[in-house]
């Protein structure tokens, strides 16, 4: 394998980045033109800064993100756009621009942030335009389906709980859920790997993160079947888990959820459509302990208390649309981290030569 048509430049020989512009209205914004700040997308406008695509990159924060755009775009005064000097694909250069340390660079200002200079010695491998193009293309569309997979996710949950939420009468949750209390002492089983449901694997991706079990502490509780778990934790952030353990690999939760099993006659995906309202999270932070923002915790009892609508009392028809809603999300959501982890994989050994396109289908097959 040969990158004898590749050339190395300097960024700055490549593009300059162009000053982003203030901007008012915009978090509120309906307009059809994205506003990106230094961490990525953060409203909408109808001015344009730029016909796009570009890429954004983060000036200021302790955080800077790159961020693609393929179409208009307006970027406030926190980040910086890319403005071509040389004839580069743009989504390569955004996928070029991920494999650089951007936060490993710091003007020295008294908020971290990337200054111009230091962009511009940054030192890409460029390929000939056809090949950016092709390790666009392929990178691209693993980042178009993952895209897709979330905005449908996300309008099948939010489905699912429309149609709870049509629910003619209203029950305190215990009347179709209960709690389980399964500790476990993890050193006792001499576990070797488990799934751990954790406040920080809900945040990221809501799925559980797979791990040596010597490094559970004790005290989690069992997850062997089909769960909704409520986080304790600053319910006015609700997160609700619809968490569905791997065969044959042994689960366990953090003791901040609260692990509830459906009871008569409601199922998990109604569970979790129930919990996942918005009338419930409200309710539930009203009943909040502990004096600050980030420590405040609910009671399992006022969860089991917390009025819901009753699933029950819906039709067959909408009682199979939960259902159905719910298992496709969570199905979408296995596989969008398995595309995310197929991409990150990929990424750096496009943009560096490693792997050469003609070769990504046979590496996606070991990988799979």
């Amino acid at each position: 394998m040969t990158t004898d048509d590749w050339n190395k430049y300097l960024w700055g020989d490549l593009a300059v980045l162009e000053y982003g512009r203030s901007l008012r209205g915009y978090r509120d914004g309906t307009g059809t033109v994205r506003v990106f700040g230094t961490n990525g997308p953060i409203g909408w406008t109808n001015e344009e800064q730029g016909a796009g695509p570009t890429v954004v990159v983060g000036r200021k924060g302790a955080y800077r993100g790159v961020h693609y755009s393929s179409g208009p775009f307006w970027v406030i005064d926190t980040a910086f756009w890319l403005r071509p000097l040389a004839d580069i694909d743009m989504r390569w250069a955004y996928y070029q621009l991920l494999t650089q340390d951007i936060n490993g660079r710091d003007s020295g200002s008294a908020i971290p942030s990337l200054s111009r200079s230091d962009f511009s010695t940054f030192v890409a491998a460029v390929p000939p335009i056809q090949e950016q193009r092709a390790i666009a293309e392929v990178l691209g569309s693993l980042d178009d389906k993952i895209l897709a997979n979330q905005r449908t996710c996300a309008l099948e949950e939010e489905l699912a709980t429309c149609v709870l939420d049509q629910a003619p009468s209203r029950i305190p949750l215990r009347d179709v859920a209960n709690i389980l209390r399964n500790i476990i002492d993890p050193s006792s089983l001499g576990l070797t790997m488990v799934d751990h449901f954790s406040l920080p694997a809900f945040d990221e991706q809501r799925l559980p993160v797979h791990q040596a079990g010597a490094e559970i502490r004790s005290g989690k509780q069992i997850i062997d079947d089909i769960s909704v778990l409520v986080s304790r934790l600053n319910p006015h952030i609700p997160r609700v888990w619809y968490a569905v353990p791997k065969s044959g690999i042994f689960g366990v939760a953090s003791t901040e959820f609260v692990v509830l099993a459906p009871q008569n006659d409601a199922s998990a995906e109604e569970l979790w459509a129930c919990c996942n309202s918005a009338s419930f999270s409200s309710e539930l932070a009203e009943s909040v302990t502990g004096t600050t923002g980030s420590h405040q915790r609910v009671q399992a009892a006022d969860v089991l208390s917390t009025e819901v609508g009753d699933p029950r009392s819906l039709s067959p028809g909408q009682r199979l649309a939960i259902a159905t809603l719910v298992k496709s999300a969570h199905h979408l959501r296995v596989e969008t981290v398995t595309l995310a982890t197929l991409r990150d994989a990929l990424l750096p050994k496009l943009l560096q030569g490693e792997l050469r396109v003609r070769d990504a289908d046979a590496f996606v097959e070991v990988m799979g």
